[in-house]
């Protein structure tokens, strides 16, 4: 089966040579990425009810903090779905959002993943950015993954942490089976559940592949940084799909706010910013309002202009990007033939 990886994409020869290898690092998708949809043909790896699913904190410790508050004033249960690291570069502040991410679940993103990584197979950052993504961008991510793994090689143990985390999980809510991923339905950096290719035309029909192998009724997904919901009535069921876009950046133009994905058989305390509900449980894009000035200034003092992250991130973080709350929001259900 062709997987929705592979159409979102454009597939690459593997490399053969060090020159080949920077020219791909942070566009090729590593082979140890990749799983089939039916891995999440599987007992659950957890029971919650709520769920919050948070990813992208990129190393946002006021996010961190507002996180665990809104999950205590309902008793939820947080799964960290990759990229906790990113800004952190600092050995300091590294160890802080260890430190902080040992209490919940986590499944590592390919940030986790090329950190803990002991040798070079050229993947870079491990984005798997795809060709729209400018070249200067996937080499300021090149140069910061490389400064995360210099820091996380100061801290006893922490490597070896990260690499053991899963890449998903299974997690049960309220009956509901939710696959809880970085990238998507086949690669830990898939690009697939992003607003446009969710929307395509030959969408329906490869989710239909998908839903039938992997038995699950909603995905929670992050890595591309683009906030989306979608709902499909596909011949092999109902399938949900949630991106949070980013916890520790804004995620909308003009808004100041992280996102992360609530699901839960109970309305949310928490006024969601938009979701559905779909046999009894709400699937819900919460907005996560962390100290912005906090987290701005910790930026700064560490990435200051010339540097490969405010080139990159100054703007999202003071502005928000350019994407707008209508384009992530859920339509009618799409409907398979």
């Amino acid at each position: 089966m062709t997987s929705l990886f592979d159409v979102a994409r454009r597939s690459r020869a593997p490399t053969r040579d060090a020159d080949e290898r920077a020219a791909s690092a942070g566009r090729g998708c590593p082979a140890d990425y990749r799983y089939p949809p039916s891995v999440f043909d599987r007992a659950p790896d957890l029971v919650a009810d709520p769920l919050y699913v948070v990813g992208g904190l990129y190393g946002n410790p006021a996010a961190l903090v507002a996180v665990e508050r809104l999950a205590a004033e309902e008793g939820a249960t947080v799964v960290f779905n990759g990229d906790f690291h990113w800004f952190d570069a600092d050995p300091d502040w590294f160890a802080e959002i260890e430190r902080r991410l040992i209490r919940h679940r986590a499944i590592r993103g390919n940030v986790e993943t090329e950190i803990a990584r002991t040798s070079d197979i050229g993947a870079g950052c491990g984005c798997a950015y795809p060709e729209s993504v400018a070249d200067d961008v996937v080499h300021r991510s090149n140069d910061i993954l490389r400064e995360l793994r210099q820091t996380a090689e100061t801290i006893p143990g922490a490597a070896a942490r990260l690499a053991a985390l899963p890449m998903h999980l299974v997690a049960s809510v309220g009956g509901l089976r939710v696959a809880i991923v970085h990238g998507d339905a086949s690669a830990l950096a898939g690009w697939s559940f992003i607003p446009d290719r969710l929307d395509a035309a030959d969408t329906v029909d490869l989710l239909n592949s998908v839903r039938r192998a992997a038995c699950v009724d909603a995905f929670a997904s992050t890595h591309t940084c683009l906030a989306v919901l979608r709902d499909f009535e596909l011949r092999g069921g109902h399938l949900t799909i949630i991106n949070n876009g980013a916890a520790g950046m804004p995620n909308f133009s003009g808004d100041g706010f992280g996102l992360i994905s609530r699901i839960g058989t109970t309305p949310s305390p928490h006024r969601p910013l938009y979701g559905v509900v779909r046999d009894g449980v709400h699937v819900d894009a919460i907005p996560l309002p962390y100290d912005g000035e906090v987290f701005l200034r910790r930026f700064l003092a560490r990435w200051p202009a010339g540097t490969p992250p405010h080139a990159s991130y100054f703007r999202r973080i003071t502005a928000g990007p350019d994407y707008l709350v209508e384009q992530a929001t859920p339509r009618a259900p799409h409907r398979g033939q």
